[in-house]
């Protein structure tokens, strides 16, 4: 019997320090697969972003979430890691819905509702208490205890490195998995939490945010297990697709963008589709 999404991603941070993009939409998450990755991340950001053009403010439902859950689970063997913000106000449902649509892990933050994004001014954290019993409501509503139960913790951002630290205890204490400081603020920083924290930690390393972007072979060095790049991707291609509508428009053809296309035939292999073998397709159609 194969063992399960969370068991294997339990296993790959025990090997480890695992690099996890974050997958906007399931064709990135299949690529994410061929490319060699070890999992990949439901943000929050780029999933506002990118399928319903808003920003990070906790604006998409559960069931927003949970099917964008299921279609990266479709789309991938890779274990899923997702964001589900401040939990919906309800925790248990929350996570009982994103274990059955696949998730391997299922991260929550201790921000109020509405929330921020966690590299903004602004931000404010519920008690310790709240987010504690927040926790052990989530651990208890697994139906599979290998389903990694991620605390993230906004309080550097707050109330300062040694508050992230002393709930960072509270969380794991409260039943948490692993931890996720958020808003780190230099390489000394990142240090000291994973020199005070015995647990798999995840490092946030967004782009333009209020920390800086070290590598894998630092955080490695350093003593976390798991590196995000939430929003990269999406990060990129959307500025591809500012420089292709950019060309269209002002050449009237898309001609000079041909090379850095993925071509058909890549795609399709992406997709895992033969047209050859396609029993509904039309011999003399044309190729689209």
């Amino acid at each position: 019997m194969s063992t399960s999404p969370a068991t294997r991603l339990r296993s790959l941070v025990q090997e480890t320090t695992i690099q996890v993009p974050g997958a906007p939409f399931a064709l990135c998450a299949r690529l994410a697969e061929q490319s060699g990755y070890g999992a990949v991340y439901l943000s929050g950001a780029a999933f506002s972003a990118a399928t319903l053009a808003v920003p990070d403010v906790g604006l998409f439902s559960l069931d927003a979430l949970v099917l964008q859950t299921e279609r990266l689970c479709r789309a991938t063997e890779l274990p899923v890691i997702v964001d589900a913000d401040t939990g919906f106000g309800k925790v248990e449902e929350s996570v009982t819905q994103l274990e059955a649509a696949g998730a391997a892990a299922i991260q929550l933050e201790d921000q109020t509702f509405p929330k921020r994004c966690g590299h903004l001014e602004g931000k404010q954290v519920v008690s310790v208490e709240e987010m504690c019993e927040k926790i052990a409501a989530a651990s208890a509503a697994r139906r599979d205890v290998n389903v990694v139960l991620i605390a993230r913790t906004d309080a550097r951002g707050t109330d300062g490195l040694d508050a992230a630290v002393e709930r960072a205890r509270r969380y794991l204490a409260a039943g948490a998995d692993w931890i996720f400081p958020e808003a780190l603020k230099s390489p000394e920083e990142f240090t000291a939490f994973a020199a005070a924290i015995d647990a798999p930690l995840v490092a946030n390393m967004t782009e333009f945010g209020a920390g800086p972007l070290l590598s894998l072979a630092e955080l490695a060095e350093i003593g976390f297990a798991v590196v995000l790049y939430p929003v990269t991707l999406l990060r990129v291609a959307m500025k591809a697709i500012e420089a292709a509508l950019a060309v269209i428009g002002d050449a009237g053809t898309q001609e000079e963008l041909l090379d850095l296309m993925q071509t058909r035939e890549e795609l399709y292999e992406l997709l895992d589709y033969d047209p050859a073998a396609d029993p509904t397709a039309d011999p003399a159609a044309p190729p689209t």
